[in-house]
């Protein structure tokens, strides 16, 4: 399958959580095989892969939940040193995921300074993949969630790798995050969130409006400058490696990359789907990100490199994009695929959404159409506090 056509186009949305298993536990846990042919295949590659490798074939067990087709497996290895080792094990039908993104895309952040897993073995025909262990914990596992400044530390780590990442100019090598790709993500949000999930009929003129929005939301996008975007930058998929010696944090979910606006990784880290920070936080984050990347180039773009402000009315903009999607995406993934635990998290993107809609006039009719989705007034549609200068108030 081509890149281009795979189903990241609309964003899988991988939540690739490590579970905490300890490694070398010799209880076996069964794994459930969808037909007894994937199974053996499976059986038959590990057993191939623990000679190569000294795996405990007794030992695998999950490793995480995803959202997509993929699954990943923890396996221990033999002890060298008397240090224990472990491993990662992705399962992939072939028949409904293409790994070779995730290949290709793994070796330019290696090559580029980041730290990726390893991948040891790719069986492509039956769509398993052996990669080293980043670590068992995730760096949303060791927020401090009541006290953001205790954070700082471990969000600069996420801005260096962030920064690291977007240096890997390729624009020939990744497939465009282009106005059909734009267009098609921002149509899940009427198409799952309003049709199916609030199962409402849009009118004629809320349409059109929608449309109008839509449009101004992808021009504003399309503008910005172009990097590598992960397109899942989050705490969810960065990890804390095991290794104390190892300052960068471990970047994982990256097969959805594309070539695209600089700004949707930064925002997309700084409005988390799972997690929400008061704005004075957000912004500390973002302006220190913004600094650091006007050295490097980043920001050379209508006066962002001089003005915080523009950059951070870009971010926004970008952001509204994801969060429209977003909404769509954990309305699908609750009502077609099965996993109502996502669409819990739906009203913090209507929040965000709401937030941005509230800051510019020409948003004023997304606003009032959130308003009357979700029964709300107008006059309840900030979330958070009016940002203060250099931000300004309402644009």
């Amino acid at each position: 399958m081509n890149i281009a056509t795979h189903e990241a186009q609309v964003g899988s949305f991988v939540e690739f959580r490590l579970s905490m298993s300890t490694p070398n536990n010799p209880q076996q846990v069964k794994i459930d095989w969808p037909n007894t042919q994937r199974e053996a295949q499976f059986s038959q590659w590990l057993d191939v892969q623990a000679a190569n490798f000294g795996l405990i074939t007794t030992s695998v067990r999950p490793a995480s939940a995803d959202a997509s087709f993929r699954r990943y497996f923890r396996v221990d290895g033999v002890a060298t040193k008397g240090a224990p080792s472990s491993f990662i094990i992705m399962d992939a039908p072939p028949d409904k995921e293409n790994c070779e993104p995730f290949v290709q895309i793994a070796k330019i952040m290696a090559d580029g300074g980041l730290l990726v897993p390893q991948i040891l073995n790719w069986h492509a025909q039956y769509g398993f993949i052996l990669l080293d262990d980043l670590g068992a914990q995730t760096m949303m596992e060791v927020i401090d969630k009541s006290k953001p400044q205790a954070n700082i530390g471990l969000y600069l780590r996420a801005v260096d790798a962030l920064l690291q990442l977007q240096q890997s100019q390729q624009v020939h090598t990744l497939p465009p995050y282009n106005e059909a790709l734009l267009q098609r993500e921002l149509h899940l949000f009427p198409d799952w969130y309003v049709a199916q999930h609030r199962q409402l009929e849009l009118s004629d003129t809320q349409k059109n409006a929608l449309d109008k929005t839509f449009g101004l939301i992808i021009a504003r996008n399309l503008a910005a400058p172009k990097v590598l975007v992960h397109r899942d930058f989050m705490p969810r998929n960065l990890m804390v490696p095991h290794d104390a010696n190892e300052s960068r944090l471990g970047v994982l979910d990256f097969q959805d990359a594309v070539y695209g606006p600089v700004t949707y990784d930064i925002a997309s880290l700084m409005r988390d789907a799972f997690l929400s920070w008061e704005e004075d936080f957000v912004l500390e984050i973002t302006i220190r990100y913004w600094e650091r990347a006007r050295k490097l180039g980043l920001m050379d773009f209508e006066g962002w490199s001089q003005d915080f402000g523009a950059f951070w009315r870009a971010v926004e903009w970008m952001g509204l994009q994801r969060h429209l999607k977003v909404a769509g995406i954990f309305a699908r993934l609750t009502l077609r695929d099965g996993k109502d635990k996502y669409l819990a998290d739906a009203p913090r993107f209507i929040q965000y959404i709401r937030h941005t809609a509230n800051r510019y006039a020409e948003l004023t009719p997304l606003l009032r159409l959130i308003d009357t989705l979700e029964g709300t007034h107008p006059e309840m549609s900030l979330a958070y506090p009016r940002p203060s200068s250099p931000l300004g108030g309402k644009a």
